[in-house]
């Protein structure tokens, strides 16, 4: 099977991948998920401290409104990957960037907790999760070859992106103050989502020029898992619980970070400056786990990920304001990275593409529900402990769990059809 003005080459013979068309996606796909960023927890951190001012209310009831909105933007997600496999990854992402443009433009006039509490259901429903959805699972569906690299590096720019918005938010807001920096959020994510969304694949992904679709690849969108019984395996658990767990434990580490690192003696610039190593091994992570989980028994990175993550809470009680505060990040980073390059290809590869917007999109309502539970959890630990590192050092059984899961779970075996 060819597109128009390829050879007529046999089904045993595919066309050889056009890497303009397939960096152009991935490209797009990457920034994309860079938009996110004013729905992800680093992009709406910065934001706290001046919203306590600005509404005159308490960090309690901030930590609460957040966590309501994420509860509920959570239990929408199932929902939108049944639209991505109905409709198409274009359309809705487009509407997703309607949408979520529209919610941050209606934050700049909120003026209460309660409407705070709204604004952030729908930026952290449209943006920690809908539109990742949308980038990564657009992706899945159009690239056949080196679908795994390429959603490392989807997820490596969007982290790029999102790890570097703080810094720029900052400035933002001290220039402008909070009603103007919302605006221009929502001037941003419309004037670069809506164009960008215009080159990922539509309804009928074999129209498009991405890529050519050899025999096997239609054989596997034929025998592809629809939820239900992807719902039914082992795998699929382990999967999801690996997000949940990596979701609310580093959520949490991040939520907390200048107090956690200042409890181990470093100052806020130093504690801030920590996202570096954190970031830096994160993108290596993604890439390198990319680059081999078409080769690699997925379990293998799942176990990985949990390993290093519970390693780096671990780590806590001995950091200091030296190299172990490196350390500690360059762990961390590798924990979330790795997880990052496994999770979207391990879907794909265990059930298949037809339906992987409908799977995904239960497991990415799981894993954004136990981003809400992170930092909570944390802090109630501190409120019991008198610390962090006591109630880190406990969170780290959950991780643990889960690679101790991972060893024993077998590969999804579906019956022979009828």
């Amino acid at each position: 099977m060819v597109s128009s003005g390829a050879g007529a080459t046999g089904a045993n013979n595919p066309t050889p991948m056009r890497w303009a068309p397939w960096a152009v996606l991935v490209a797009a796909a990457g920034l994309v998920s860079v938009m996110t960023a004013p729905g992800q927890t680093a992009g709406l951190s910065v934001f706290t401290d001046p919203l306590i001012s600005e509404l005159d209310v308490s960090r309690t009831a901030i930590s609460a409104s957040y966590f309501f909105g994420t509860i509920v933007g959570a239990a929408a997600q199932p929902f939108v990957g049944r639209a991505l496999d109905r409709f198409g990854a274009r359309l809705v992402t487009v509407v997703i960037g309607v949408l979520f443009a529209s919610v941050l433009l209606t934050l700049s006039f909120v003026d209460d907790i309660f409407g705070l509490t709204a604004g952030f259901v729908g930026v952290r429903m449209l943006g920690q999760g809908a539109l990742s959805l949308a980038a990564t699972t657009a992706v899945a569906k159009a690239i056949t070859r080196h679908r795994a690299l390429a959603l490392a590096m989807t997820s490596a720019i969007g982290s790029a992106g999102i790890s570097l918005a703080p810094v720029g938010l900052e400035r933002l807001i001290a220039t402008v103050g909070i009603q103007a920096a919302w605006r221009w959020e929502a001037l941003i994510v419309a004037a670069v989502v809506i164009p960008l969304a215009l080159i990922l694949p539509g309804r009928n992904r074999r129209t498009q020029s991405f890529e050519d679709l050899s025999t096997a690849e239609i054989v596997i969108q034929k025998e592809s898992w629809v939820l239900r019984e992807a719902a039914r395996t082992g795998m699929f658990w382990v999967l999801a619980a690996s997000l949940a767990v990596s979701g609310m434990l580093i959520t949490a580490l991040a939520f907390h970070q200048i107090a956690i690192l200042g409890e181990r003696g470093l100052s806020p610039f130093e504690a801030a400056a920590n996202f570096l190593p954190q970031t830096g091994t994160g993108i290596a992570a993604t890439l390198l786990v990319g680059s081999l989980i078409d080769r690699v028994n997925p379990k293998v990175f799942v176990i990985f990920s949990m390993l290093t993550l519970a390693s780096s809470l671990l780590l806590l009680p001995v950091v200091a304001a030296d190299w172990t505060a490196v350390l500690y990040g360059l762990v961390l980073g590798a924990a979330g990275g790795s997880l990052r390059g496994m999770e979207a290809a391990a879907y794909v590869r265990y059930f298949g593409t037809a339906h992987i917007g409908s799977i995904r999109g239960v497991a990415t309502a799981i894993g954004l529900a136990s981003t809400a539970l992170g930092p909570i959890a944390l802090s109630v630990g501190v409120d019991i402990s008198g610390s962090f590192t006591a109630p880190a050092v406990t969170l780290s059984i959950l991780p643990l769990a889960v690679a101790i899961l991972a060893v024993f779970v077998r590969p999804p075996q579906r019956r022979a059809q009828e």
